[in-house]
């Protein structure tokens, strides 16, 4: 898909070659789409602190609780390629606007969730949130990329990610003084079936006033980004079979991204549903729920600033060993954070934020580099990879479940010794004659 902005100034030339990256500048665009990240990153680290909620209110296992990243995330798995298929026929700024409005509808069937007081219908909801989000996800993506020089690429999606997550570093603060408030002085466990749906009832009520105020602003930004529809003029790409993009898969450094996100999504998402739960055990740092969930914005506040960080170090090193050297240095943590004694080991999971902070976006364009007019198509089976934290939680919360949430972290340090691997793979700049 080409571009070129409403005043009529052409993109860069496209060339006929699959392996041109399309761009443009569009300074007032570019500030859309870091509105885009703050906003589904924020209501995604909600998750971390909605998980510890429903686990005391429904008595789940950590795997049961679990679920809520697996409902989240699957969404990823099966809304990602029929997005891309949507911005190839209405565009990028429409299909924002379907992922915001899709947003909306997933917080408002917060009210009916709370009223039948059913965990399944909590899944539902975060499943139709997350369908928005990836929606939004598969266009943010690519267009960042788009919307200035390729050579600069890796810094620019880094930057834009430091604002996703100035979203999960504020969110989660104020999420768990809203919702996890009440959690310290009641017991749910110790309740008679008639009071804990009373309870269940009046708790998930704290959790409806949450996302309807969230409702309302997406709401309101679905409203302005379409009345901005028309400032980005899009040439349609040509129609192709929506399976025609896994075809991708076949290149050796594209199919080992698209791992390594699978892997990085569900390292991170597993880490972060954990954290609450980790800080009070009496070992680490034993703090109450809500105490805990106030320590949730260390973990996103280091990604924050490490994003911020990085897009100067990508532009100055190799993004593949800026990487590599990252996954290394999560891979000690999450060994400190094991092994290590009261105050260490907390702090030592709360640090991985810091290091997480590049991935992300350095996997992605590492990945991307050289899929020129097919770079959408990338953008959705990458999306399609984040079902990793739909897995990845799930199998992390069994092993706690069967040992305990030390022994547990062996995890996702395997997925981080994936991540590295393909760091060092990918440590020098594509090239067509290298990819031939």
């Amino acid at each position: 898909m080409t571009l070129e902005t409403a005043a009529g100034s052409p993109a860069s030339p496209v060339a006929a070659d699959d392996e041109t990256n399309p761009h443009v500048d569009a300074p007032d665009l570019r500030a859309f789409v870091v509105a885009l990240f703050f906003i589904f990153g924020g209501i995604t680290s909600l998750n971390d602190v909605v998980i510890p909620k429903l686990k005391a209110l429904f008595t789940l296992s950590y795997a049961e609780a679990m679920l809520v990243q697996s409902a989240f995330f699957a969404a990823y798995f099966l809304i990602s390629l029929p997005a891309a298929a949507i911005v190839k026929r209405i565009g990028y700024m429409r299909t924002a606007v379907v992922g915001l409005l899709t947003m909306t509808a997933g917080c408002l069937l917060f009210i009916p969730a709370s009223s039948w007081g059913l965990f399944a219908a909590f899944l539902m909801a975060l499943f139709v949130l997350a369908s928005g989000i990836t929606i939004v996800q598969v266009v943010a993506n690519p267009l960042i990329s788009m919307l200035g020089a390729p050579a600069t690429a890796s810094s620019r999606l880094t930057f834009a990610q430091a604002f996703n997550s100035l979203g999960t570093t504020i969110f989660p603060y104020v999420g768990s003084i809203l919702i996890l408030g009440s959690l310290a002085s009641v017991d749910a466990t110790g309740l008679s079936e008639e009071a804990l749906g009373a309870f269940r009832t009046r708790e998930t009520h704290v959790i409806v006033l949450t996302y309807l105020g969230l409702a309302s602003a997406l709401a309101c930004l679905a409203l302005v980004v379409w009345l901005r529809r028309n400032r980005l003029v899009e040439t349609p790409a040509v129609d192709e079979p929506v399976l025609r993009a896994f075809s991708l898969l076949k290149r050796p450094r594209f199919g080992l991204g698209a791992l390594s996100i699978f892997l990085y999504v569900g390292a991170e998402v597993a880490i972060g549903s954990l954290i609450v739960s980790f800080l009070m055990q009496p070992d680490v740092l034993g703090l109450d729920s809500r105490s805990a969930g106030e320590h949730v914005p260390y973990y996103w506040g280091g990604a924050m600033v490490g994003r911020f960080v990085g897009s100067y170090l990508l532009r100055v090193f190799s993004p593949g060993k800026v990487l590599a050297t990252a996954a290394a240095v999560v891979i000690v943590l999450l060994a400190l954070a094991a092994t290590g004694g009261r105050g260490t080991s907390g702090w030592a999971l709360l640090s991985i934020g810091l290091f997480n902070s590049i991935m992300f976006p350095t996997i992605f364009s590492l990945a991307s580099e050289g899929l020129g007019r097919r770079t959408h198509e990338g953008s959705g089976i990458i999306c399609v990879a984040i079902v990793g934290g739909a897995v990845v939680p799930l199998l992390t919360g069994k092993a706690a479940d069967l040992t305990n949430l030390h022994t547990a972290l062996v995890v996702p340090a395997v997925c981080y010794a994936g991540i590295l691997a393909f760091g060092v793979y990918a440590r020098r700049p594509w090239a067509p004659a290298r990819a031939a």
